[in-house]
C-alpha cells in the first residue's frame, strides 16, 4: 500500500472511531503511532511523537487557554450573573420581551467575561427559563433565547476557540479577538431585533414584567444597574481593553481577568475554599482536555502530511477548480456538517488544518475565515439532530419544557446566525476593519 493510500486510510478511520464514540484524544495518538509506524518506521515516529508534545507543552500562546477557563469558572460561580440578569430584568420590565432582551443582554455580557459555552447556556436555563415561564412567555421563544444568547461565547472575545485557532493557523490571537468583536456585536443586534419584531407583532409571546416585579424607584434600579453592570464590565475593559490597545498580552491579560474574577467573587462575598477547589479542578479538567487534544492532533497531522495525506486533499480541492467563493461555502458546509456530532475543539484541532494550505491559493485572509468559523460553529450549536445547546438546556428546564420545543425555538435563531454568517462573507471588513485599524 502506498504511503498514500496509508494516509487517507488512517483519516477514515480516524472520522469512524469519532462517531462510534471512541475518546478522541487517544485515537488521534494511537492512529498517528501505529500508522507513522507503518509509514516510516519506530524510531521516527517515537521522536516526533516527542517533538510534538514538546511543541504543545512549550507554545505559550495556549497558555491564555488555561486562564481564562478558570476566569469564567469563578465568574459563574460568584452569583455576578444572576444579580445581572436580574438589574437588566427590572431595568427593561415596561418593554415587551423584556425578560428575553434581558436574557440576550445578559449572555452577551457574559461572553465577553467567559468561553464556556456550555455553563452559558445552563446557568441561563436555570435563571431565566422559570422566569420567563412565570410571565407565561412562549416556550419556544424562550428556549431560542436562552441557547442562542449562550452559544455567543464561541465567537464573543475571550473566545477559547479563537485562542486554539489562532495556535493552530498561526494568526494573531490580538487580531482574532479584535476581528471578532463586531461581528459577536452582529448577531447580538439580530437576536435583539427578532425578538422586538416578534413580541411587538405579537405581544403575547413575551409579555411586559408585572408591575410588582419591576416597582421599584428610579434611583434603586439605576443602583441596581450600576452594582450589577459596572464591575463586570470593569473586568471585560481591563482584560480586552488591556489586549487591544497592547498594554497586555493574551497571556497577562488572561492572568489579570482571572485576579480580578477572585476579586469580584471576594467583593461579592463568594469567595471560599469550596468554590475555589471546584473553580481549579474544572477549569484543570477542561484544560487538560483540550491539550491533550492539542497533543494528538498534532502528532496526527504531522504523520498525516509526512504519508502525503495532505496533498491528496489540497490536489482534489484543486481539482474541482473551484472559484474562492465556492471554496469557502464549501467549507463552511463541510464545517456546519461536523458541528453536529463534534465538539468545537474537535473541528479546530483536526478538521480545519485540513483547509488552512488551501487558503493561500484561494487568496483567503485566514483571519477572516476565522471569525466566519467561528460564526458557523454557533450555528451548528444550534441544528437539530445533535444541536449540544438543546441538551444542555433541558437538563435544566422544567418537565413541561419538551426537546421538540427547544429544537423548534432554536430554528429562527439559527437562520439568524446564517444570515450573520452571510453578512460576514459579504462585508469582510467587519472582521478585518478594527484589526487593521489597531495592528497595521
Amino acid at each position: 500500500m502506498s504511503l498514500e493510500a496509508l494516509g487517507m486510510l488512517m483519516l477514515g478511520l480516524l472520522c469512524a472511531a469519532i462517531f462510534v464514540g471512541f475518546p478522541t484524544a487517544f485515537t488521534l495518538l494511537a492512529l498517528g503511532f501505529f500508522f507513522g509506524w507503518m509509514g516510516f518506521g519506530w524510531e521516527r515516529v517515537s521522536d516526533l511523537m516527542v517533538s510534538r508534545a514538546f511543541f504543545v507543552m512549550s507554545n505559550d500562546v495556549l497558555i491564555p487557554v488555561a486562564l481564562f477557563i478558570f476566569m469564567g469558572y469563578v465568574v459563574e460561580r460568584s452569583g455576578i450573573l444572576d444579580r445581572l440578569f436580574r438589574a437588566i430584568q427590572v431595568a427593561m420590565g415596561p418593554i415587551r420581551g423584556a425578560l428575553a432582551l434581558a436574557t440576550l443582554a445578559t449572555c452577551t455580557i457574559f461572553a465577553a467575561a467567559t468561553g464556556i459555552i456550555g455553563a452559558s447556556v445552563t446557568i441561563m436555563g436555570l435563571l431565566a427559563m422559570p422566569a420567563m415561564m412565570r410571565s407565561k412567555y412562549d416556550v419556544k421563544l424562550s428556549a431560542g433565547v436562552i441557547t442562542a444568547g449562550g452559544c455567543l461565547g464561541i465567537l464573543v472575545p475571550p473566545s477559547v476557540l479563537l485562542i486554539l485557532y489562532g495556535a493552530t493557523a498561526g494568526v494573531s490571537t490580538v487580531q482574532l479577538y479584535a476581528g471578532a468583536i463586531l461581528p459577536g456585536l452582529v448577531l447580538s443586534s439580530l437576536y435583539i431585533g427578532y425578538v422586538i419584531i416578534r413580541t411587538t407583532l405579537n405581544p403575547a409571546l413575551g409579555p411586559a414584567l408585572p408591575k410588582e416585579e419591576r416597582d421599584f424607584p428610579l434611583g434603586k434600579i439605576i443602583l441596581m444597574v450600576l452594582i450589577s453592570v459596572f464591575p463586570i464590565s470593569a473586568l471585560i475593559f481591563f482584560v480586552l481593553g488591556s489586549i487591544l490597545t497592547g498594554w497586555a498580552s493574551p497571556t497577562e491579560a488572561s492572568a489579570m481577568g482571572a485576579f480580578g474574577a477572585l476579586v469580584l467573587s471576594a467583593v461579592y462575598g463568594r469567595l471560599n475554599l469550596p468554590m475555589l477547589k471546584e473553580s481549579v479542578f474544572q477549569s484543570t479538567r477542561t484544560s487538560s482536555m483540550v491539550l491533550f487534544l492539542l497533543v494528538g492532533s498534532s502528532l496526527f497531522a504531522s504523520v498525516f502530511a509526512l504519508l502525503g495525506g495532505s496533498k491528496v486533499i489540497e490536489n482534489f480541492v484543486l481539482g474541482l477548480n473551484l472559484s474562492p467563493v465556492a471554496f469557502i461555502w464549501l467549507a463552511m458546509l463541510v464545517i456546519f456538517l461536523l458541528g453536529w456530532p463534534l465538539e468545537w475543539t474537535e473541528i479546530i484541532i483536526i478538521f480545519i488544518p485540513l483547509f488552512l494550505p488551501l487558503l493561500p491559493h484561494f487568496k483567503i485572509d485566514p483571519l477572516w475565515f476565522g471569525v466566519l468559523v467561528a460564526v458557523n460553529l454557533q450555528t451548528a450549536f444550534l441544528s437539530p439532530p445533535v444541536a449540544m445547546a438543546a441538551f444542555y438546556l433541558k437538563g435544566v428546564s422544567p418537565p413541561s419544557v419538551t426537546l421538540a420545543d427547544i429544537y423548534r425555538g432554536m430554528v429562527p435563531f439559527m437562520a439568524l446566525q446564517v444570515v450573520g454568517l452571510a453578512i460576514v462573507f459579504l462585508f469582510p471588513q467587519l472582521a478585518l476593519w478594527l484589526p487593521r485599524l489597531a495592528f497595521d
